[in-house]
């Protein structure tokens, strides 16, 4: 082959590769706008509304006992670091973009494992005076196994999985 059809070659390579980029650049940036991508930069929960599926989680929690003193970010993104919030969050909103958009998730919506640790960590951050007390009152493994729970494990979701958001129908 010549010198000039294997230039040729990798020139249109070259250009398949850049026009694929480009289109995937292009849908990924008009999907972040029509989806209003940077609304899930802030702590707004009604950016958690965005998508219908989470109404009705949104409404309970505006209606429920946490509506009026925590926001979605408070409970379900880590507070260790910025650097681990902000990649929480990416994840959250790649993996929900996606399954949204493939209509591949569950109705009612339910958490990984991994969000429901956050959770779960974060309802013993918040309520450290009382979970505190928990821990010096309730350290015999009879009282985690009354709840189902391993000694010394905190679940908070196994009693109080509604409190967040309220009663659901």
């Amino acid at each position: 082959m010549s010198k000039v059809a294997t230039a040729s070659l990798v020139g249109s390579g070259l250009l398949a590769v850049a026009l694929a980029l480009g289109l995937a650049v292009g849908a990924g940036s008009a999907a972040f706008v029509t989806g209003k991508g940077t609304a899930y930069l802030s702590d707004d929960p009604s950016a958690c509304v965005n998508c219908h599926v989470m109404q009705a989680n949104y409404d309970g929690w505006m209606h429920g006992t946490h509506g009026n003193v925590a926001t979605c970010n408070d409970c379900h993104v880590p507070h260790d670091s910025v650097m681990h919030k902000y990649l929480v969050k990416a994840e959250h909103g790649a993996r929900h973009s996606y399954k949204f958009t493939f209509d591949n998730f569950h109705e009612p919506i339910a958490m990984t494992e991994e969000s429901r640790t956050v959770v779960v960590n974060n309802c013993v951050r918040c309520h450290e005076q009382l979970t505190d007390q928990m821990a010096k009152t309730n350290t015999s493994p009879a009282a985690f196994s009354a709840h189902g729970l391993e000694a010394g494990a905190a679940d908070c979701l196994h009693c109080h999985a509604r409190v967040g958001h309220g009663g659901r129908k």
